[in-house]
């Protein structure tokens, strides 16, 4: 997958996970938190579905490289490179 194609994987997610929130304006280097209503249960969502749908493993002390979309989708490069989208 290419970094575009990572990035519209989270935000699909983003919208099942929180459907009211506004994410046409996400900035991209700004924490995830900090823009949106999400809880630690919203998280662990995004966790999960990443996992169901993708087989991505992400252990929990790992949790730090998904705070902001540039991070996350940094993160999830090299484990969805072979992925078709």
């Amino acid at each position: 997958m290419t970094r575009p194609e990572i990035r519209e994987v989270i935000i699909d997610i983003l919208e099942r996970i929180a459907p009211d929130e506004d994410l046409s304006n996400l900035d991209d280097s700004i924490a995830f938190r900090e823009q949106m209503e999400l809880d630690s249960m919203d998280f662990l969502d995004i966790v999960m579905e990443l996992r169901k749908q993708y087989r991505v493993q992400i252990p929990e002390s790992e949790y730090e490289h998904l705070i902001t979309m540039n991070s996350t989708v940094n993160y999830l490069e090299p484990k969805l490179a072979d992925v078709p989208k």
